[in-house]
């Protein structure tokens, strides 16, 4: 059993920064992709960053690429994502998710999930 929990959100002008965490634990994870994933209300929970623990290969959707970057901890089991220039639309709840499945960037394939954190980017 995979435990996660995030940390970190806020509330941010546009333009600023926010860095958040994902503590893990319940597993040895050399074999999982982490990822993270956000939900606007209204809107479809959508990709937002990935990374392969063993190697640290990562992959973001284009709206945030040169402006987030997600890295891990191995001493820690920590994931982070670093969110740098924000912009209002990427207000939303922020989940961190952990999956078997190398490189997908797909909800269905993460099987565990963290209660979210709230990232809300004024203008």
């Amino acid at each position: 059993q995979v435990q996660l929990v995030e940390s970190g959100g806020g509330l941010v002008q546009a333009g600023g920064s926010l860095r958040l965490s994902c503590a893990a634990s319940g597993r040895t994870f050399s074999s999982y992709t982490m990822g993270w994933f956000r939900q606007a209300p209204g809107k479809e929970r959508e990709f937002v960053a990935g990374i392969r623990w063993t190697g640290g290969i990562t992959y973001y959707a284009d709206s945030v690429k040169g402006r987030f970057t997600i890295s891990r901890d191995n001493a820690k089991n920590t994931v982070y994502l670093q969110m740098n220039s924000l912009k209002p639309e990427d207000t939303a709840v922020y989940y961190c998710a952990a999956s078997l499945r190398y490189g997908s960037s797909y909800p269905r394939d993460f099987g565990s999930w963290g209660q979210g954190t709230q990232v809300t980017v004024s203008s």
